[in-house]
Order: structure tokens, then sequence, then C-alpha cells
């Protein structure tokens, strides 16, 4: 078996913003040479999640909205509390509810993505942050 570990860097600015990474993913993937396996992207944050979607403008607003109502913006979080000057707890709870990581299999040196799947990290933090994405492709 072998293993191939890259990473990718994002300028993200926070509020729910959505990046699509999925050419960057394709580009390792393609890299590493693996034909089948697995490929795990893995967001090293704990304010940013990474996940799934379709990148139509209307779903897009949707997550936004869904994540907003699981964890609004100005209601009382003890991470705020217990940090003077920290506004971002919202951004902790979203985060962890979307999730850090994502695998994918890979067949024909390509990953097993449907017809309208991408791949995308979402930025739930209050301010811009610099983010790291660890992309680990597994197999023959």
């Amino acid at each position: 078996m072998a293993v191939a570990t890259g990473r990718l860097k994002l300028e993200t600015q926070g509020g729910g913003q959505i990046l699509e990474i999925t050419p960057d993913i394709l580009k390792q993937v393609a890299a590493s040479k693996i034909q089948r396996g697995t490929v795990t992207i893995f967001l090293t944050g704990t304010t940013a999640g990474v996940g799934v979607m379709e990148m139509e403008p209307g779903t897009v607003k949707d997550l936004q909205a869904a994540m907003e109502r699981l964890g609004p913006r100005g209601a009382a979080y003890q991470h705020n509390a217990m940090n003077a000057g920290e506004t971002n707890g919202h951004s902790h709870l979203q985060a962890s509810l979307f999730g850090q990581s994502l695998v994918v299999p890979i067949e024909g040196g390509k990953p097993m993505l449907g017809t309208w799947q991408r791949i995308i990290v979402m930025d739930f933090d209050s301010r811009p942050r610099t983010r790291e994405i660890v992309v680990q492709t597994m197999g023959e």
C-alpha cells in the first residue's frame, strides 16, 4: 500500500464562507499516482469544516442559513464568557456539527464523486484565518 500526504493552505474570511477545493484535491490525488484507495481530507482547525455539497447558489445560501440556525451568532456561549474578548463560540459549535474530515473512495486514479458533488471548506469563524488542510491519499 502507498501513502501520499500533502497540504493545502487557504485564506478564509469567516462568517460562513464556503470555498470549493475539489480541483486542489483532484491534483493531489493525481500526483499520488494511486489508482484505487481513499483520500482523506482533514482540516486542522476547530472553527471551520470540510464536506461535500452541490455548489449551486441556492444550496450555498441554504447551508449557510442552516448552520446559523444551529449555532447562531450573538447567542450566549460559555466559550466566549470564559475567554475574554472571544466572539467565536458559535464557530466552534458549528464546526463541531459540520465536521473536520471527509473520506472519498478513489477508483481509476480519481475520487468517486457524484456528478454535482464538490468538496468544500466552510469557515464559521468571526474573523479571517489561514487554514491548513491535510490531504492523505492511500491505496495501490
